[in-house]
């Protein structure tokens, strides 16, 4: 069977047996901060299972792609040394949220391995968590396996867990006998590490919560978490025992061997870069882009990791992007969004190598050097931190290099420097969080503020720094839950409503509302009165901010729009901020947007702003939304039920926020910024309504002033100011040729001023009239001058003092221009330092300008 069959094959499995078939989940998880991507089956799931999301179904199943590069689950170092690792890989899953438990689950697998892809009982062995009574009585006296190919493991093998806290429980796992002629023993000996018995699938039973104490209570509804690498079951389909053999590989290895001309298809190079140009390939598709910060320096990593692989294998040039469209070929068919991207993805991998290519080549020669000139067996940590933070050179590529050459890397004093250096570092095990400590809000709120702007409401909640109280008086910081609400509470780049509660004898400013679970709170300060739980009050928005706020929010949907029909579908939101002020857009795209491109997408905008659509919502379910081509963004968890905003077709997305009824509303549109904030992400910042017009007209103003002050009209200007430019730059150059002809005669003059200590000449004497860059000229021509000796001069440039100090090549072992510069700043008040030939600095001191001069022949004495 083909990797693509045995997919399907699974999927018609359980959905013939009641589950809902899920489409896979992004690799960046959506609002987790417990992960760096998606590893597993599960995680899309995970509300389910901590019972904090309902859906409509309660049996599911999936083929999840997955990444483990990074964070707790980091199989990156393994790739291209083992046969069964990978950065990217594929799990098919089942789940039950509640429903059935551990007698089906295992029915299911066994009758999927042996009936649907008819694997023999006699090739299989499983195990069980030793304290699993229940599991193994199944096992014996309902699916009747032979007893001899069985065990009963401990809690490193067959115990998972969520976190040091949350939801638990014991795992079953099947593992696949390749046969006698492969190495290794049964699971729970002590050669269980060969290949000979390879785990197929783990099914997981979610039993237990555990708290922080460590004690384990049942849980209401246990649950079921399974899942089987689709790499790992292709390669028992498929007969072979390494998962680089089967389908999914062998096509991709062929074209990468082809296009770096290497004759060994067993090479671990190309294994490695297989499997990366697959882990990075579908991390660009889920909006991760090259860079310096958690999963953009994972991606940057891996990258870099398969660049340098290609190098081992001759690759001069850059390759890796060219990879690009064999892998479409092999999983286009199953995964569209990669081939709709296959462009963006080869240019951004393009990009990505032609910037490392300076760095590896410099790093690879400093890196030899040491290599060839070290004592021992262990690269100093020293070296490695040198080559990271000064060179650029990744830690794990010297790590890698060490472990081809036999030799390993200082890692603990590595790991101190760069602590030292980023206390906040780059710490990819900071993602964690505890799943039995998060703010527990009992109350529900009622959200109205689509359709109106104040309502009647009661209080049923008032939390102060964390906890609940129940009154608060004038003057007192505090949130206050509501039964309804008008309040936007912070969401989708949406900043909250402000306004005020105003109920008998009290008021209390909002100034910012946020949501926590199903309840929004309004945070702000007691004005006047008394505010006690169940008071009724009148909740009242800032009517001016939220239209304003509404303005600059539908906008944004429009730009949105725009800047994919201008600059293409690989546009990206890669964050918002929307308030009554402004808008600011954060997007993927790898390069500055040019004055052209920005003037485009501007009219573009303003066009659909004339056209005054309709500004719809509807509830949708999501599969219906992504069937209308709703935009939905990465890393964003969405509901089963959804809110649809359309304006005509030229804007479809997901939101939650509020907007205006008319795209005309907005009035007017004008771009203020456009910037780079990261690798491969840009920022706009835009105005509308009023602010928008204000802006144009101030700018119109301006150019008036402009072109009147230059006697020239608006439609010249450019030109004009273009003239203008030319003719500076001339007078530059006129000026730079006058102070040269001026310096060179001083030169000649103050040769004259020169001392003999010894048989040494020095020069140390004042400037007038220079500036710090013909200061620098001048003792280039003196030294040439002077032939052999010591200089020090200085000027007086805008009420400080610069200094430059040199000595003749000849004279350079004795004499130190830098040592000189350092000693002869501080009695200025000042620093500086430089080379053995020549020295900067300064100082403040006029008044010790002179002493310090004379000085200089004082040192020049001092160093015989």
């Amino acid at each position: 069977m083909t990797s693509s069959e045995i997919r399907e094959a699974f999927l018609a499995f359980f959905e013939k047996n009641g589950h809902q078939r899920v489409d896979s989940s992004p690799l960046v998880p959506g609002n987790d901060p417990t992960l760096l991507f998606t590893n597993a089956g599960m995680v899309q799931f995970k509300e389910c299972f901590l019972g904090t999301e309902k859906r409509s179904y309660v049996r599911a199943t999936s083929s999840q792609r997955c990444v483990r590069a990074g964070g707790k689950h980091n199989d990156l170092e393994n790739v291209g040394y083992t046969a069964r690792h990978h950065t990217f890989f594929e799990m098919l899953g089942n789940f039950s949220f509640g429903d059935y438990f551990k007698h089906e689950a295992i029915r299911f697998a066994w009758e999927f391995l042996t009936e649907t892809l008819k694997l023999p009982k006699e090739k299989l062995w499983v195990t069980v968590h030793r304290d699993d009574k229940e599991s193994e009585d199944i096992w014996f006296n309902e699916i009747g396996i032979d007893q001899n190919r069985f065990s009963r493991l401990g809690d490193k093998d067959n115990f998972w867990s969520m976190g040091d806290t949350g939801p638990c429980g014991p795992c079953s796992e099947i593992f696949y006998d390749h046969g006698e002629d492969v190495a290794g023993g049964p699971p729970g000996t002590p050669e269980e590490d060969g290949d000979r018995y390879i785990e197929i699938w783990n099914l997981v039973f979610m039993q237990f919560n555990r708290s922080k104490n460590g004690e384990m209570k049942p849980l209401p509804k246990p649950s079921v978490d399974t899942g089987m690498g689709l790499e790992r079951i292709a390669a028992v389909m498929q007969h072979v025992h390494n998962n680089y053999q089967i389908d999914l590989f062998a096509n991709l290895i062929d074209f990468i061997a082809k296009t770096l001309n290497v004759s060994d298809h067993s090479n671990q190079s190309l294994r490695v870069i297989a499997d990366h140009i697959r882990s990075c390939s579908f991390m660009i598709v889920d909006g991760v882009l090259p860079g310096n910060e958690e999963r953009s320096y994972v991606l940057r990593r891996i990258i870099r990791r398969a660049i340098r692989h290609g190098n081992k294998l001759g690759a001069t040039g850059s390759f890796f992007h060219k990879l690009v469209s064999a892998l479409v070929q092999e999983m286009g068919e199953a995964y569209p969004e990669l081939k709709a991207k296959q462009a963006f993805i080869e240019k951004t991998l393009s990009i990505e190598e032609e910037q490392f290519a300076r760095t590896l080549n410099n790093g690879m020669k400093i890196l030899q050097s040491y290599i060839e000139q070290m004592n021992g067996t262990v690269i100093d940590g020293e070296m490695v931190f040198k080559l990271k933070d000064t060179y650029g050179f990744p830690d794990d590529l010297t790590a890698d290099i060490a472990r081809e050459k036999g030799l390993t890397i200082d890692k603990n004093k590595f790991d101190e420097l760069l602590a030292n250096q980023q206390a906040s570092g780059r710490e990819q095990g900071g993602f964690k969080t505890d799943y039995n400590d998060t703010v527990e809000v009992e109350s529900e709120t009622e959200f109205l503020g689509y359709e109106r702007l104040n309502c009647e409401a009661k209080v049923l909640g008032i939390l102060v720094e964390g906890g609940q109280v129940d009154a608060v008086t004038s003057g007192t910081e505090a949130a206050i839950i509501l039964d309804k609400t008008p309040f936007y509470a912070e969401a989708g780049g949406q900043v909250g409503d402000k306004g005020i509660l105003l109920g008998e004898g009290f008021e209390f400013e909002v100034q910012d509302t946020v949501k926590v679970q199903d309840a929004f709170l309004h945070k702000g300060v007691v004005r006047q009165g008394t505010i006690q739980i169940s008071e009724s009050l009148e909740a009242t928005i800032n009517q001016q901010e939220r239209h304003e706020t509404a303005l600059n929010h539908s906008a944004t949907h429009l730009m949105h729009a725009a800047l994919r029909e201008i600059l293409g579908e690989h546009v990206q939101q890669k964050g918002s901020l929307v308030d009554s002020q402004r808008l600011r857009f954060d997007f993927s795209h790898p390069v500055a947007v040019t004055e052209e491109e920005l003037f485009k997408i501007e009219k573009l905008v303003n066009k659909h702003i004339r056209l005054n659509h309709p500004v719809e919502t509807k509830l949708s379910s999501i599969d219906d939304a992504k069937k209308l081509g709703a935009m939905m963004l990465f890393g964003e968890k969405y509901g089963e039920t959804v809110r649809v905003l359309t304006m005509s077709n030229f804007s479809v997305e997901l939101c939650g926020g509020t907007h205006v009824e008319r795209t005309g509303d907005i009035g007017a549109f004008k771009i203020i910024s456009e910037q780079g904030i990261a690798s491969g992400v840009r920022r706009i910042e835009a105005i509308t309504g009023d602010s928008a017009i204000e802006y144009t007209q101030k700018q119109g103003w301006l150019i008036n002033q402009l072109a009147s002050s230059l006697k020239t009209d608006r439609l010249s200007l450019s030109e004009k100011v273009e003239q203008l430019i030319v003719k500076s730059k001339s007078q530059d150059r006129e000026i730079e040729k006058l102070k040269s002809k001026i310096s060179s005669s001083q030169g000649s003059d103050l040769l004259s001023l020169q001392i003999k200590v010894g048989d040494v000449s020095v020069l140390a004497t004042k400037v007038d009239g220079v500036d710090t860059k013909t200061l620098r000229a001048l003792s280039d021509q003196v030294k040439n001058k002077l032939g052999s000796g010591v200089i020090a001069l200085a000027a007086e440039v805008d009420g400080k003092i610069s200094l430059i100090t040199g000595v003749t090549k000849d004279l350079t072992p004795k004499y130190h221009a830098g040592n000189l510069m350092k000693a002869l700043s501080e009695k200025i008040g000042g620093r500086g330092g430089g080379r053995p030939d020549m020295a900067q600095g300064g100082g403040s001191d006029l008044a010790a300008l002179d002493s310090a001069l004379a000085w200089v022949k004082d040192w020049v004495s001092a160093q015989k």
